[in-house]
């Protein structure tokens, strides 16, 4: 079956039925039955579950001097997480040595390994075993076993706080809500505490409270002591102090604080459930997909587990699949992605619980049940980029050049050359590399070459990093991924608009996930004498959506937004909504790119050819800034920024 086969099968699956109706509310976990026998009428006797595991299962590129945890959807026994039930094991099933903690506030056990390294491009796989039990004794119906893949080298890029609940700046905030905010990876959950997450009103005093770790969120949530009400025409400062860390041990590079007002009431309103993905009691679902459900306010991150959403088979023994559950801030949206691939041609039931609630402790008024019905098709899926994950720029064999002061580049950044082939760039390794007083950007993580950075092996992140990077190219080109969807041809693509601008033309269209092609064999988004508009790609409430976009082989090009002395009146974005993440968004462009002046790009573009994203409006401290949320990979050439700020995304 061709890829694109499947992918139609796909979204002919997502956009058939999904039915939605009432159910009584379930604990649940992620095995089979979760309840035992009650001996007494009012002793707990659900199962405990695992909600989240990080890093996540099958990820690649994991940094080696990183923690791995667990969090679960109950309070667990402390002395049954240890080393003999959170095990770890590399290669050949050879046991990793490590120290097991619980953290009480998060429900979350922690492996430290004793080496305080993993081992390097290995498969790793971890377990947890039916020895972790509750607070009441209740054990895990069966193990929870999951495996990743790390790269070659540490993390050492700081976190940083992307986005807050309320806003900076809110008005009207309910009294009776939680605070949140929401990190640009995984934490370790152990230092996410009142020590590291503190409120005081406008005099100085602090709030009592407690703090917790959602880590399917990657959020920190801040609850006020019962009863749990804020004072009404308050202006309260929050703020993230550095003591909090993510699970390679940085922490943010400073504190992070923001002020919001409340209102003069409490919020009573309850949530509920906007839409489905897969859609009503679909079928024809491939079997690699994950459940998606979209709420229509912010939700408490905490209460979104594998106890509260839930997937079994829709037969009479109501099998309960394991698996990971995560929700995504921005977009509302919550995700059940299943350990294992569904099995072809099977109904299954996802039930959302009462127990999920909003910032306010407003549950859901009922429960909600979705049914769904596989084929055999596979969905498509976003190729692993291995060791060049953490790469938010990488110049190939060739050179990575920066001018401007304002470059910043959110993770790593390499060449599979020499060091001298870096210039206007220091790490926060102490590294400077060819930096003058005009032209000096920050590599928040490490910068790269076949001979640096001191204390790694040389050559060996970058060598890597070149051969995942190409595998990742390879197999996002026409020929491994034929008959993508012309841009221009209302009969293939009806949201596209037609030609539009331009048979090459993107600016002014609103996409759904697919693998897209250009007549011409290149894309713009605006440009001289185009449009000047902006893309818009719409995973209509499914977080794991992919968009691969081809240009020809050998000559395809990319250009987006124009580059010159003056800011464009309206700059060109790629924008993400309903779901949508920029770390599902490939750009194939075997004959290079050209990212303009104050654009905002979104996606991992990969290139046999030069990258050059250009801001040229402006001087310091008055330049103009190019973003691009995902990463420039150049595979034989060079990449070249001005006044960039490049944001890796979290895998």
């Amino acid at each position: 079956m061709t890829h694109l086969s499947r992918f139609a099968k796909q979204l002919i699956g997502f956009s058939s039925v999904l039915l939605i109706a009432l159910a009584a509310g379930c604990g649940g976990s992620s095995h089979g039955d979760q309840s035992s026998p009650a001996p007494g009428a009012n002793q707990d006797s659900t199962r405990p579950v695992v909600s989240a595991a990080l890093p996540a299962p099958g990820a690649t590129g994991v940094r080696t001097a990183t923690k791995i945890a667990v969090t679960f959807s109950k309070d667990m026994s402390p002395a049954t997480i240890s080393a003999s039930s959170f095990t770890v094991s590399g290669p050949g099933a050879a046991a990793i040595a490590g120290t097991v903690s619980y953290n009480v506030s998060s429900r979350a056990a922690i492996f430290i390994p004793t080496n305080a390294s993993l081992p390097v491009n290995s498969a790793l796989t971890a377990t947890i075993t039916t020895a972790a039990k509750d607070t009441s004794g209740n054990a895990l119906l069966n193990n929870f076993v999951w495996t990743f893949t790390t790269g070659a080298v540490a993390e050492v890029t700081p976190p940083t706080v992307s986005l807050t609940v309320p806003a900076a700046g809110a008005a009207n905030t309910p009294l009776n809500t939680r605070i949140a905010a929401t990190f640009s990876e995984d934490m370790d959950p152990s230092t996410i505490s009142t020590a590291s997450f503190m409120l005081t009103d406008a005099s100085g005093a602090q709030v009592a409270g407690t703090v917790s770790y959602a880590a399917g969120a990657r959020s920190a949530i801040f609850t006020p002591t019962t009863p749990a009400l804020l004072n009404a025409g308050t202006a309260y400062n929050a703020t993230i102090t550095t003591a909090a860390k993510d699970l390679s041990g940085n922490a943010l590079s400073s504190n992070f604080t923001w002020t919001f007002n409340t209102g003069s009431s409490a919020d009573t309103t309850p949530p509920s459930i906007v839409s489905t993905n897969p859609a009503n009691a679909a079928d024809g679902v491939c079997t690699n997909k994950s459940v998606n459900v979209t709420f229509s306010e912010a939700m408490d991150p905490s209460t979104i587990t594998a106890a509260t959403f839930t997937v079994a088979a829709s037969s009479a023994s109501a099998t309960l699949l394991p698996g990971t559950v995560a929700y995504d801030v921005p977009s509302r949206v919550a995700t059940f992605t299943p350990l294992s691939p569904l099995a072809a041609n099977t109904n299954y039931t996802a039930t959302i619980t009462p127990g999920v609630k909003d910032l306010a402790g407003n549950a859901l008024a009922s429960a909600s049940v979705t049914t769904i019905t596989t084929n055999s098709s596979l969905c498509a899926a976003a190729p692993a980029l291995g060791a060049a994950q953490p790469f938010g720029s990488f110049g190939g064999n060739a050179s990575v050049t920066n001018a401007g002061l304002n470059t910043i580049i959110n993770g790593d950044l390499g060449v599979n050359a020499v060091s001298t082939s870096i210039t206007g760039l220091h790490d926060s390794g102490n590294n400077v590399y060819t930096v003058t007083p005009n032209n000096n950007g920050l590599v928040t993580g490490l910068v790269f070459t076949l001979t640096a950075p001191p204390g790694s092996v040389a050559g060996l992140a970058v060598t890597q990093a070149s051969v995942d990077a190409t595998t990742a190219f390879n197999s996002l080109s026409p020929a491994s991924l034929p008959g993508g969807i012309n841009v221009a041809s209302l009969a293939q693509c009806p949201s596209c608009g037609g030609a539009g601008g331009g048979a090459d033309e993107l600016a002014g269209r609103t996409l759904p996930p697919g693998i897209y092609l250009s007549t011409t064999g290149t894309f713009d988004i605006g440009g001289v004498g185009r449009p000047a508009a902006s893309l818009t790609l719409d995973a209509g409430g499914d977080a794991n959506a992919v968009w691969v976009f081809q240009t020809a082989a050998k000559t395809g090009t990319l250009n987006v937004g124009v580059t010159g002395p003056a800011t464009p009146a309206v700059p060109i974005q790629v924008l993400l909504v309903n779901g949508a993440q920029s770390k599902n968004v490939f750009w194939y462009v075997p004959a290079g790119a050209v990212i303009g002046t104050g654009a905002t790009m979104t996606g991992t573009m990969l290139s046999n050819a030069s990258i050059t994203l250009s801001t040229v409006g402006g001087t310091p401290p008055t330049a103009v800034i190019t973003t691009l949320n995902g990463r420039a990979i150049a595979l034989t050439a060079a990449v070249t920024m001005v006044n960039t700020v490049i944001n890796v995304p979290a895998q």
